[in-house]
């Protein structure tokens, strides 16, 4: 009975890193963030989901982001850069109501990378508290400010 509870707990943990690294992405050695972000991107584009059910997607995996980056941060210590679920769900809140188009891809790629390095306010206060929360919280944020941005441009282009 011990070892089988030892055993489901390993792997809950090891669930836990699969969904935090993005499936592995995070391992990724160079630029795991932008890597996350560039992975997130290409599932939206090529899973044309409504965007109603994108939006469901990122509520549940925000809220599942909080928690398996609380396990990896516990362990790695404070927002260890294998985590990129975070990336996953800013990229996709970036794209949200927006054409699918080829240059609302890129400027949504662009735009949140950029803006989740910068961590304009409130981002950088977020980042601050510990846990899953902080790790997904600034990233929220700059998918958050990436949409209104794009929306900005789109209203002076058209």
């Amino acid at each position: 009975m011990i070892v089988w509870d030892m055993s489901l707990s390993m792997s809950l943990i090891k669930l836990k890193y699969i969904i935090a690294t993005g499936f592995g992405v995070g391992y990724i050695p160079v630029i795991p963030g932008t890597a996350g972000s560039l992975v997130a991107l290409l599932i939206f584009i090529f899973l044309p989901l409504d965007h109603n059910i994108w939006l469901l997607i990122c509520l549940i995996l925000f809220c599942i982001g909080i928690w398996v980056s609380n396990t990896v941060e516990t362990e790695k210590g404070k927002d260890p850069g294998i985590v990129v679920i975070d990336e996953y769900v800013g990229q996709w809140i970036s794209l949200l109501f927006l054409p699918r188009t080829l240059w609302i891809f890129i400027a949504a790629f662009v735009l949140f990378r950029v803006l989740d390095i910068i961590k304009p306010f409130p981002a950088a206060k977020f980042e601050k508290i510990r846990g899953g929360t902080g790790i997904m919280m600034d990233d929220l944020i700059a998918g958050i400010y990436t949409n209104i941005l794009i929306h900005l441009i789109m209203l002076l282009i058209y």
